[in-house]
């Protein structure tokens, strides 16, 4: 079989892989606990649901504009009045097959063969992936001081004559962590000063907790959308729980949005008209199912942390927002990769290695799911890993004995 260099180039994703192999053991009736995946459990909002319904009541299932329906595109341009305080003409918006379709449609309008894009370490597993698909080369800036937060003069060290792009996510996914206005505004600042193109990935941005405040991009340029390097990214999966939505969007200028509707038109078309009346009723309904999801991922945030105390040797930099923490599993073993794996097969319990997300030695977990599975998963991780822990364990109906420390 012929397949292209490109295409063998590109790794699969390691949370879908995991996954997979969690899902296979439910199927012979183990009972694996899965911390891997990113997935609030909250019920869909009940005005997505209506909206959506009253399309379906219609018949009104038709093609629909490429870069979105119109009545979307003015629910989008209040959701940006409201939460970014710039007002946007709905030529600098395109919705799209999700937000991970967003990032693919940016990159692929940007980024000529050899052009580098930098990528603040740990990130998100498909940036590189999506840079690399688009012949494009992904620059990893890791902080030299072994935290999640950089400093201005790693990332001016990375930049050179091919730099084309930086992706920002803040909240991040995998450390959870926040980065501070000073470090945003320096990098707008920087950006729009140097003509490099700022992404900035907000998917998360209303999911953070101890009554901080996310600042955007947009408060530190004064240019306005049409001459600004910063493009914005977000969508409706993580602050209102509609993962299945695939329903996202672009901010940017008019001539980045002309481009990135021409490519959108020649490989999936419109996102599906069905789902956005659904997420322009999320965005134009009570929006209090947000803050009550919030309240249910910090209270869970607090559940894992507490959790994860028992562990002798686990250090962590707590999350300040999305639902994701990344904890340093180096004293137990360096490759990640096995470790997710030896956890799954010992503990059947789901991880996802950090080796991907441009950082070694950790595992990231999800605390979206339930407080029961939080507590008992990182139970049977400790029992797996920590010789100080007890040395039997009840998984299911079964008492397992641990005999490998």
């Amino acid at each position: 079989m012929s397949i292209s260099i490109q295409a063998r180039s590109i790794a699969p994703s390691p949370t879908f892989a995991l996954n997979e192999k969690a899902r296979l053991l439910r199927e012979k009736g183990e009972p694996v606990i899965s911390l891997g995946i990113g997935e609030p459990k909250n019920p869909t909002p009940i005005n997505a649901i209506m909206s959506s319904s009253a399309k379906l009541r219609v018949g009104d299932i038709k093609y629909s504009r490429v870069d979105g329906t119109p009545s979307l595109k003015k629910a989008i341009i209040r959701y940006t009045e409201e939460n970014y305080g710039r007002v946007v003409a709905p030529e600098n918006i395109i919705v799209t097959t999700g937000a991970k379709q967003s990032l693919y449609n940016i990159i692929y309008t940007l980024v000529n063969p050899q052009d580098e894009v930098l990528l603040l370490a740990p990130y998100w597993v498909s940036y590189p992936e999506m840079v690399k698909m688009c012949y494009g080369v992904p620059v990893p800036v890791v902080p030299e001081d072994g935290t999640f937060y950089h400093r201005m003069q790693d990332i001016e060290a990375k930049v050179g004559s091919y730099t084309k792009a930086i992706i920002v996510n803040s909240p991040n996914n995998p450390s959870g962590v926040m980065y501070s206005e000073a470090f945003i505004a320096e990098l707008v600042e920087f950006c729009e000063r140097k003509g490099i193109y700022l992404i900035m990935d907000d998917i998360y941005h209303k999911l953070v907790f101890d009554r901080k405040q996310w600042t955007p991009g947009y408060k530190y340029t004064d240019k306005d959308t049409e001459n600004s390097r910063l493009i914005v990214v977000n969508g409706i999966a993580k602050s209102y729980g509609m993962t299945g939505f695939r329903i996202g969007w672009v901010i940017a200028p008019r001539k980045l949005v002309e481009i990135m509707t021409n490519i959108q038109g020649n490989m999936t078309s419109n996102p599906s008209v069905l789902l956005q009346a659904a997420a322009e009723g999320a965005l134009t309904g009570q929006q209090a199912i947000i803050e009550n999801l919030r309240l249910t991922i910090e209270n869970n945030r607090t559940v894992i942390l507490d959790e994860l105390k028992a562990f002798n040797d686990v250090k962590l930099e707590p999350p300040d927002g999305t639902f994701y923490c990344l904890p340093d599993f180096r004293a137990y073993n360096n490759d990640s990769t096995k470790m997710a794996k030896f956890l799954l097969e010992k503990a059947l319990v789901v991880t996802v290695p950090s080796k991907e997300f441009g950082m070694e030695g950790h595992l990231r977990l999800s605390y979206s799911g339930s407080v029961k599975n939080i507590t008992e998963g990182i139970e049977r991780m400790r029992w797996a890993l920590d010789p100080e822990a007890p040395n039997e364990i009840y998984i299911g109906d079964r008492k397992l004995i641990r005999d490998w420390l």
